[in-house]
C-alpha cells in the first residue's frame, strides 16, 4: 500500500517476498539476509515452479472446486508434490538448499503451517495430514521455532479468517478447535542432527 497515494501497489505474494527481500533494506533490521542468493536462484525458481500450482494454489484449488474433477485433479496434483517434498526433506535440510533458508522455505511454510489446522478441513485436503509426514513434520517445527517465523503466526486469527470469509464453504462460520499445531510446532525437531554436515 503506497501511504503517498493512497493506494495498493502490489497485492501478489510472491512478488512481495521478492521486495520485501531487497527493496527495504535501508529499514531492514538485518539487511544482510538474504532469501534469494544469486547462486541459489536456479534452485528457488525450479522449486516455486512447482510448488506454487500444485501446493501454495493446489489447496486453493481443492478448496474452491466446482466440480469433482477439478478437485480430483488437484487434489491428486497437491499429494504428488506433498510426497516430493517429503522426498526431499528426506534428502537436505531446506527445500532449495543444503543448509540456507530461501524465499522457497518461507513461501512453502506459510501453506503447510495452516494445512493441518485449516485446509484438511475446510478445503477438503484430507489425504493425509502433515504431521504423519516425519521430514516435512521436522522441517515446519525447525521452520517455526526461529522466533521471527513463529512471531508472524497467529493461528487464531487465520482461523478466523478462513473459517468465518467464505459463506460457500462454511455457512456458519463454525472455527473447529482442534489439532492444536502451533503447540506441537514447539517441540523438539531432529533437522539439525540429521544434517550436521550441511
Amino acid at each position: 500500500f503506497d501511504k503517498e497515494t493512497g493506494t495498493i501497489v502490489n497485492n501478489e505474494s510472491s512478488e512481495l517476498v521478492r521486495m520485501l527481500n531487497t527493496e527495504f533494506n535501508a529499514l531492514a533490521k538485518n539487511p544482510s539476509l538474504d532469501l534469494y542468493p544469486e547462486a541459489l536462484r536456479p534452485a528457488i525458481d525450479e522449486v516455486n515452479s512447482w510448488v506454487y500450482p500444485t501446493i501454495n494454489n493446489g489447496v486453493y484449488r481443492c478448496g474452491f472446486a466446482k466440480t469433482q474433477e477439478a478437485y480430483d485433479e488437484a487434489f491428486e496434483q497437491l499429494f504428488s508434490s506433498l510426497a516430493r517434498v517429503e522426498n526431499i526433506l528426506s534428502k537436505q535440510r531446506y527445500i532449495a538448499s543444503t543448509d540456507a533458508i530461501t524465499e522457497a522455505d518461507v513461501r512453502l511454510f506459510m501453506t503447510l503451517v495452516r494445512f493441518d489446522e485449516v485446509y484438511v478441513v475446510y478445503f477438503k485436503t484430507n489425504g493425509r495430514m502433515l504431521s504423519q509426514y516425519e521430514n516435512i513434520h521436522n522441517y515446519l517445527r525447525e521452520l517455526y521455532q526461529i522466533p521471527e517465523i513463529a512471531s508472524s503466526i497467529n493461528m487464531a486469527h487465520i482461523k478466523q479468517h478462513y473459517f468465518t470469509s467464505h459463506a460457500e464453504l462454511n455457512t456458519y462460520a463454525i472455527i473447529p478447535k482442534g489439532p492444536g499445531v502451533i503447540e506441537d510446532l514447539k517441540l523438539p525437531h531432529d533437522r539439525a542432527q540429521r544434517f550436521k554436515s550441511a
